[in-house]
């Protein structure tokens, strides 16, 4: 039951990168993440209140859903709303308070014991959001995608304003060259050899981070300890995580730092698993590396995600992927779990493996430090034109 309960979270997230991947592109970033703070807003508090187990399984499956979409789309909205220099300082904010989520939440969990009103006051903070409708703006790329240069410029230019700086010339090319864009497809994701071998390889880390991550959170639960104070300390170490990044990205690139962070994780697993419990010091420290490693490559890899596809195809491109993180949600209880009971250490080593293959794999990509935003399937194609 708690296999089960664990993997419907991520069965919504996994339907929910689908159809908020399609309607962001469709519809617009701005629209995706309003409903979808509406729906977490109705799901989370009617799963406060369901009445069976069965029940709690659906609704958490939709709370899943929205939750998806809303994480999706903002970041998406993030990365295409700031220019080229402040791309990796957005995203890397936008995780870093995630970090900071996961320290709260095993504070609020030993002061509110009962999970129904834990769940009420995780869901609070949705009524708030509502408020953004006022407050944040459609991407201006996607708008020019969409033929709608004129509400582009409205947008651009209040950006403009708030900057004090003046509105280049160059917006009406920019404007022109957009405005032929085609609708997303997921051939697109596959159709060319470059797309095809990027779109590959983020599904493998997408689906490498998820298993991992979640695995070593869940780990913390049958590992015997004290687990609000052993959560806690998982958590603590996700912020150097975040400071790695910021310091070496724009020095050494991306596709360094995010190789090593997947390899330095699978070590740290597969080092874990040989350690006795009599030294349980060690243990917790080279798990925390571990811990460390692929919060950062999680971390790393939505950025990068968003940055090797073109802008109609973006929030597809980052919803197919991150699918693969929803199906390694869906697995990884199940692989802790199970595969604990034949021997503790058993899940770190599989951790370890998977981890390897994924830091191999991301030092096939390209470069992208430096690099716009790509805007046709051509400049990932041809990047040297």
């Amino acid at each position: 039951m708690v296999d089960m309960y664990q993997s419907t979270l991520n069965v919504g997230f996994l339907v929910g990168s689908f159809a908020f991947g399609y309607l962001a592109d469709r519809f617009g970033r701005r629209i995706s993440f309003l409903l979808s703070n509406v729906l977490n807003l109705i799901t989370g508090i009617v799963l406060a209140v369901a009445p069976n187990y069965i029940s709690i399984l659906v609704v958490r499956s939709l709370f899943g859903f929205g939750i998806k979409g809303g994480w999706m789309s903002a970041y998406v909205l993030l990365t295409e709303i700031v220019g080229v220099e402040y791309r990796r300082m957005v995203g890397i904010l936008y995780q870093m308070v995630f970090s900071i989520g996961i320290i709260i939440l095993p504070l609020l969990a030993y002061f509110i014991t009962d999970w129904r009103w834990l769940q009420v006051v995780i869901t609070a903070p949705y009524l708030f959001f509502l408020s953004y409708y006022w407050f944040i703006p459609e991407s201006p790329r996607w708008l020019i995608s969409q033929k709608n240069s004129a509400k582009a410029l409205e947008i651009t230019e209040a950006m403009a304003k708030e900057n004090k700086k003046k509105l280049s010339k160059n917006f009406d090319t920019l404007a022109e060259d957009e405005a032929d864009s085609p609708s997303a497809s997921l051939l697109d994701l596959v159709r060319t050899p470059n797309m095809r071998k990027h779109t590959l390889i983020l599904m493998f880390n997408w689906f490498t981070s998820a298993v991992v991550y979640q695995g070593l959170i869940m780990r913390v639960g049958i590992a015997g300890g004290n687990i609000y104070i052993d959560f806690l300390i998982s958590g603590l170490v996700e912020f150097p995580a975040a400071f790695l990044i910021l310091f070496t990205i724009e020095r050494v690139g991306r596709r360094l730092p995010f190789a090593t962070a997947n390899i330095v994780a699978g070590a740290s697993c597969l080092i874990t698993a040989f350690i006795p419990d009599s030294v349980l010091w060690l243990k917790t420290l080279v798990a925390c590396i571990g811990r460390l490693g692929i919060t950062m490559a999680f971390e790393m890899v939505v950025f990068v995600n968003t940055e090797l596809y073109p802008t109609f195809v973006r929030n597809l491109g980052v919803s197919v992927c991150s699918s693969l993180c929803d199906v390694g949600g869906i697995v990884a209880p199940f692989l802790l779990y199970r595969l604990a009971d034949i021997w503790l250490e058993l899940p770190l080593i599989i951790f370890g493996v998977v981890a390897f293959i994924a830091g191999g794999l991301v030092l096939l990509l390209p470069e992208t430090r430096g690099v716009p935003l790509p805007d046709t399937i051509d400049d990932i194609e041809f990047p040297n034109r």
